[in-house]
């Protein structure tokens, strides 16, 4: 009989101050031979100039597999926003027809 090992659950905890997470209007996405980076940064968008200031919040380093993981969880959380998004519009719901 093949004995499954048991499932593990992931138990993380979040200092006070990171709980409210950074906001970023903007993601720079490189990679090397070993792991890809996302870089996340607010930009203001509304000045005129050539050069748009902007500040890093964040940058994380991905190992090849996680990312593809991450790609993934992203594809299936935003398909599901987009089906709400669209109940939402729908008449019967409210929306504008």
């Amino acid at each position: 009989m093949d004995e499954q090992p048991p499932e593990r659950h992931i138990n993380i905890h979040f200092a006070p101050e990171v709980m409210a997470g950074h906001y970023a209007n903007f993601a720079n996405v490189s990679h090397s031979e070993y792991e890809f980076t996302i870089t996340y940064a607010r930009v203001d968008h509304e000045v005129e100039e050539d050069e748009v200031p902007g500040v890093v919040v964040a940058r994380i380093n991905l190992a090849p597999k996680f990312m593809r993981e991450l790609i993934d969880a992203m594809e299936d959380n935003y398909s599901k926003w987009v089906a709400r998004e669209n109940i939402k519009n729908l008449p019967e719901f409210g929306g504008q027809s």
